[in-house]
C-alpha cells in the first residue's frame, strides 16, 4: 500500500532538512511544495505585475497558493495509482485543516483510503527566536522579508493546524527540530513512518 507523507510545518523549522533525511531511508517520491509551484507562481506574479517573491500577499494566496498545493498533491496520487510512495514537504496547513481535501484529492484519482497510508509528521520548533535566526540564516530575504519585518504579527499565526481527515492518531506526529538532527532522531520518524 503506498504511503502519502506530509512534512509539514512552518517557515524555519527545518522541514526540508527532515524531510531530505528521511528520503535516505524511505525510497519515495520527494515532492517539495516550493519547487513544484514555485517558478510558476513567480512568473505569474511578475506577469501580472507583483513581487515575484511574495508569499504573504492576499493576491498571491488569492491566485497562487492553492495551485502550488493542489498540484503536488496531484503529483503524489499519480505515484500512489502506480503504487509509489511520496514524501511532500510545505506547510499545507489550509489543506489538513480541510476535512474534506485528503478524500477529494483521493477520489479524483480513483484511490480510496482503504488504498492509501497518509502520515502527517509535524516539524516544529518550540524556540522561536531560534526559528527566527534559521529564516535569516537560509538567506531568501526576498521571500521572507514581511516575516521578518512583521515577527510579532508572525509569531501569532505559528500554532499547529488540527488534522481533519479523520486519520489516526497514530499516523500523526509532531516532532521538535531543536537542537542536533542525530541519527536516532532521525530512525525514530523512520520507524514512525514505516509502522
Amino acid at each position: 500500500m503506498p504511503k502519502v507523507i506530509f512534512v509539514s510545518g512552518v517557515a524555519g523549522t527545518g522541514k526540508t532538512t527532515v524531510s531530505k533525511h528521511l528520503h535516505k531511508y524511505i525510497p519515495a517520491v520527494y515532492l517539495d511544495k516550493d519547487t513544484v509551484g514555485g517558478k510558476f507562481s513567480e512568473n505569474f506574479l511578475k506577469a501580472t505585475g507583483y513581487d515575484p517573491q511574495d508569499r504573504d500577499s492576499k493576491y498571491y494566496k488569492k491566485h497562487c497558493r492553492d495551485l502550488e498545493y493542489d498540484v503536488t498533491m496531484d503529483l503524489a496520487m499519480e505515484n500512489a495509482t502506480l503504487g509509489l510512495d511520496s514524501i511532500l514537504v510545505g506547510p499545507f496547513t489550509k489543506e489538513i485543516e480541510t476535512a474534506e481535501w485528503l478524500d477529494r484529492k483521493l477520489a479524483e484519482f480513483g484511490l480510496s483510503r482503504e488504498e492509501v497510508t497518509v502520515k502527517v509528521l509535524f516539524v516544529t520548533l518550540k524556540d522561536t527566536e531560534l526559528q527566527k535566526e534559521r529564516i535569516i540564516e537560509r538567506g531568501a530575504m526576498d521571500r521572507d522579508q514581511w516575516k521578518i519585518d512583521n515577527w510579532d504579527e508572525y509569531e501569532q499565526s505559528l500554532d499547529l493546524p488540527t488534522v481533519a481527515w479523520g486519520i489516526p492518531e497514530s499516523d500523526i506526529l509532531v516532532f521538535d527540530n531543536s537542537g542536533e538532527l542525530t541519527e536516532e532522531k532521525i530512525n525514530n520518524l523512520v520507524a514512525f513512518i514505516e509502522r
